[in-house]
C-alpha cells in the first residue's frame, strides 16, 4: 500500500509548476511557514491539553455516573467537555500566535475568513447557517453505523476472508455501480430531489441490519444487505458532492469545498467515536435503529434548504431586475 501512494509522490515531484500560478501567491514564503507553525502549535496544545486531562475525566465520569446512575451517559458528557476544553486551548494558543506576528493577519483574513464571509454574503445568515446544518449531518447515520459494521460481522460469525470478499470486493463494485446511478439521477432529477431519496434509503438500508442480526451467519442475506447499502452509499455520495459543488463561490472554490468536506465528516465522526458505548448500552438492533432515526431529521433539513435556496434565488433575481 506504499507502494502505491508512492505513484502520487512521485508523480507530484516531476510534474512541474506552470508558470502562471507562481504569480498568484501573494505572500512570502516565511509567512506560510509561519501559519503552518501556528497550525502546528494549535494541534499540540490540543492534543497535549486531552492527554493531561484523561486522569480527571476518569474521576470526574465516576462521580457524575454515580450521580446520575447512567455510566454511558456520564461518559459521554465527560469526553464532551473535555474535548470542547481542548478546543478552546487551541483556539487560545492560535490567537497568541496572532497576537505576537506568527502569523500575518491579512494571509489568515484572506485565507481563511473571506471564504466564509464570501459564503454567508452569497446565501444570507438564515439559509447559510441551514446549508452548514444539512453538510455537517447528511452522513451522520451511515458513518455512525459504518464504524461498527465490520465488528458487527464478526460478531455474526463471518470469517475476515467473507467479509473482505462481501463489502471490500462486491461492496465496492456496487458503490462505484451507485455513483453512476447517482450522477445519472442528479442531472435528470435535480441535485435536491436525489438528496432527499437517497437520505431516506440510507435510512432504509440501515433498518436492514437489524434482518441479518436475526438471520445470523447467512451469506446470501450478508450479501443482500451489503449491496444495498453500498449502492445508496454511493448515489448519496454523488448527490452530495454535487450539492456541495454548487455552493462553492468561484473566488474561494477550493477554500469553500474544503471547508464543506470536513464538516460533512466532523460532527458524524465525533458521535461515531461512541458507537462502541451505545452498541454496549442498547444492543446491535437497538443501534441500528438509533442509527436510522437520526436520519430522518435530515429528510426534513433537505425540504427546508430547499425551500430556502428558492426563495434566495427568487430574491436574487427580484434585486438584479430592480437595478
Amino acid at each position: 500500500m506504499a507502494l502505491f501512494g508512492l505513484v502520487g509522490v512521485v508523480a507530484t515531484l516531476l510534474i512541474s509548476e506552470p508558470l502562471k500560478r507562481a504569480s498568484q501567491f501573494s505572500h512570502a514564503a516565511n509567512e506560510y511557514l509561519g501559519l503552518l507553525l501556528a497550525f502546528f502549535v494549535c494541534v499540540v496544545g490540543f492534543v497535549v491539553c486531552f492527554y493531561l486531562s484523561r486522569d480527571l475525566s476518569d474521576q470526574a465520569k465516576v462521580l457524575l455516573s454515580e450521580a446520575l446512575n447512567n455510566k454511558a451517559l456520564a461518559g459521554f458528557s465527560i469526553e464532551l467537555l473535555r474535548l470542547g476544553f481542548a478546543l478552546c486551548i487551541a483556539v487560545m494558543l492560535g490567537k497568541l500566535c496572532i497576537s505576537v506576528g506568527v502569523v500575518n493577519r491579512q494571509m489568515l483574513a484572506h485565507s481563511y475568513v473571506s471564504p466564509v464571509k464570501q459564503f454567508f454574503d452569497d446565501y444570507g445568515v438564515k439559509t447559510a447557517w441551514l446549508l452548514l446544518a444539512l453538510i455537517g449531518l447528511y452522513r451522520i447515520s451511515d458513518i455512525v453505523l459504518g464504524v461498527m459494521s465490520n465488528l458487527f460481522y464478526q460478531d455474526l460469525g463471518f470469517t475476515k476472508v467473507d467479509i473482505a470478499n462481501a463489502v471490500k470486493f462486491f461492496g465496492l463494485a456496487m458503490t462505484i455501480i451507485g455513483g453512476f446511478l447517482g450522477g445519472i439521477w442528479v442531472m435528470r432529477h435535480g441535485v435536491m430531489r436525489v438528496l432527499f431519496i437517497s437520505a431516506l434509503l440510507v435510512v432504509v438500508t440501515n433498518m436492514m441490519f437489524i434482518a441479518l442480526y436475526f438471520a445470523g451467519k447467512n451469506v446470501f442475506v450478508l450479501y443482500a444487505v451489503v449491496s444495498a447499502d453500498n449502492l445508496v452509499a454511493g448515489i448519496a455520495t454523488a448527490a452530495f458532492v454535487a450539492f456541495l459543488s454548487s455552493l462553492v463561490n468561484v473566488q474561494f472554490t477550493a477554500m469553500q469545498y474544503a471547508i464543506f468536506s470536513s464538516l460533512m465528516t466532523l460532527i458524524p465522526k465525533v458521535l461515531a467515536g461512541y458507537s462502541g458505548s451505545i452498541v454496549e448500552s442498547i444492543g446491535y438492533p437497538g443501534f441500528f435503529i438509533f442509527t436510522g432515526l437520526i436520519g430522518l431529521p435530515i429528510l426534513l433539513l433537505v425540504v427546508l434548504a430547499q425551500r430556502s435556496l428558492i426563495v434566495h434565488e427568487r430574491e436574487v433575481s427580484q434585486e438584479s431586475k430592480a437595478s
